[in-house]
């Protein structure tokens, strides 16, 4: 007779199957992705460097400022698709008014879920139901993580926030000072060695941009994959807790250890500044 405990067992052993197997569809993207683009010595080591442990260990000195900034692109795809409604939740972080939201289903169990986040791949442009979103469907392409002046997309954005990035989001009107000391918070972050990217890469796993239009609902928001805290100052400490506690989280990330660069320029973008410690690759990616 089986037992609860080996049924219990059992059932986390399958769950994490499927976990590691979506990992495995996700880096075989990231090498189309790139074995698509533009053939220069670093797609080459995208694709050649691998390995699961063994990764390159981070590097204390200041990331790449290389050239003019890019924006990520926008969604290709014509079909809006509407987020499904998300239930809010009790936050477990500790964190001092963290909103949380059902993320229930993740790794993927095989069940439908009511009112929990969506993992879903869309092509086209998202609706989402919460802004700024903290999950729900995306861009199957993520964006090369940084701090950005102007608005990125956030179907990009969202894809990062699953792999275990942090996104932060200020209004358009936020003194300039203010925009100079949120910079300055993310580039004290430590940067995170990434496994199966180009020899030496490593990000500091954070996006800082300006919302593109209104309705953002503080000044300042950060946002992880189904947590949000939204503050009206930049040295608001409850920033730093929200990133020690949600960043490149195994607990919070849907997709711990996935990275948050590595896609061509023109598609991933080129952050302004503070942005990867090895330059990503130029060209478009495939969609």
């Amino acid at each position: 007779m089986v037992t609860k405990a080996e049924k219990v067992a059992r059932r986390r052993a399958e769950i994490e199957a499927r976990k590691r197997a979506e990992q495995t569809r996700q880096r075989r993207r990231l090498a189309a992705i790139v074995g698509g683009g533009v053939a220069t010595a670093a797609v080459v080591a995208i694709i050649a460097v691998g390995g699961l442990g063994g990764g390159p260990t981070s590097r204390p000195g200041p990331a790449i400022r290389s050239g003019t900034q890019i924006v990520p692109a926008a969604p290709t795809g014509q079909t809006t698709t509407k987020q499904a409604s998300v239930t809010t939740v009790t936050d477990d972080s500790g964190v001092p008014g963290v909103l949380a939201w059902d993320t229930e289903g993740w790794p993927g169990d095989g069940a439908a879920h009511a009112g929990a986040l969506e993992h879903d791949h869309v092509t086209g442009p998202v609706d989402y139901g919460i802004t700024p979103p903290v999950g729900g469907p995306h861009d199957a392409v993520w964006m090369n993580a940084g701090v950005y002046t102007k608005p990125v997309p956030t179907e990009r954005a969202v894809h990062n926030l699953e792999h275990g990035a942090v996104w932060i989001t200020y209004d358009s009107s936020l003194p300039s000072a203010d925009v100079r000391a949120l910079t300055a918070f993310v580039t004290k972050q430590s940067m995170i060695p990434e496994q199966e990217q180009t020899a030496g890469q490593s990000n500091r796993y954070i996006d800082l941009s300006p919302w593109g239009t209104t309705g953002l609902p503080s000044k300042i928001v950060i946002s992880s994959w189904g947590h949000q805290l939204r503050v009206d100052s930049p040295t608001d400490p409850r920033l730093q807790e929200f990133v020690d506690t949600f960043r490149h989280s195994q607990k919070y990330s849907p997709e711990y250890g996935e990275p948050v660069d590595g896609v061509p320029v023109l598609t991933g973008g080129r952050p302004a500044l503070d942005g990867s410690a090895v330059a990503n690759p130029s060209g478009t990616a495939q969609e």
